[in-house]
């Protein structure tokens, strides 16, 4: 009696642009604006990923071009005057990447970006290969499923497994995502937890539970 959970690998980005740990900047900088990116995983032998490069990393280079940082500044920012002066990828790189698996969830892989301060997590399997990238528009994918189907999935997975004898007398109504539970049904208890499972459907805004007790008004 689980409602359907979608995994970052239904709503990644299966074509990934990267680059190597070799990759000069002016490469790094093009490919990122050839495809239109704000940062690209670097990866090594047959894709395993070992850093990520983004467009914060690479504008340090800028801000630094006409200041010479004193002593206490060097000291305060080590990272950042490294990479202001590094011309390769394996320098300009943050790592170890932050990157999430196949199979975690959405808000896991949604809690790891907010965590990290990051907007994409590079996709890997169990041996840390790359096999997609995420974003957080990925993760708004879901809120694109069409009304019917949400309506299908929660009566499906929650009303009739919650009220297998009075289902019938549920209706189920989504507009906008937005979930309407009405009717009569015979276990009351339960009438709470449908609405907190209804919730858990990938795509559902909202819930509004309206549901009352056979004979009660």
């Amino acid at each position: 009696m689980t409602p359907q959970t979608f995994t970052v690998a239904d709503v990644m980005t299966k074509k990934v642009v990267a680059v190597l740990p070799s990759a000069e900047f002016k490469e790094i900088v093009a490919t990122m604006e050839r495809w239109k990116v704000t940062a690209v995983p670097v990866v090594e032998g047959e894709g395993r990923v070992v850093g990520v490069v983004s467009e914060a990393d690479l504008l340090l280079k800028e801000e630094f071009h006409d200041h010479r940082p004193g002593l206490v500044e060097q000291m305060r920012r080590l990272d950042a005057t490294a990479k202001a002066a590094a011309g390769r990828a394996q320098d300009l790189m943050t790592s170890p990447a932050v990157t999430v698996g196949l199979e975690a969830s959405l808000p896991q892989a949604a809690r790891l970006m907010a965590a990290h301060r990051v907007k994409r997590l590079p996709v890997v399997d169990t041996s840390g290969t790359i096999q997609g990238i995420v974003s957080r528009s990925d993760l708004l994918k879901v809120f694109l499923r069409p009304d019917d189907d949400l309506a299908t999935e929660v009566r499906h997975d929650v009303i009739e497994h919650l009220f297998p004898l009075s289902h019938r007398e549920v209706d189920v109504r989504v507009d906008a995502g937005v979930v309407t539970l009405s009717g009569e049904v015979r276990d009351s208890a339960r009438i709470p937890l449908a609405a907190r499972l209804a919730r858990t459907v990938e795509g559902v805004v909202d819930v509004r539970c309206e549901l009352t007790a056979q004979g009660r008004t």
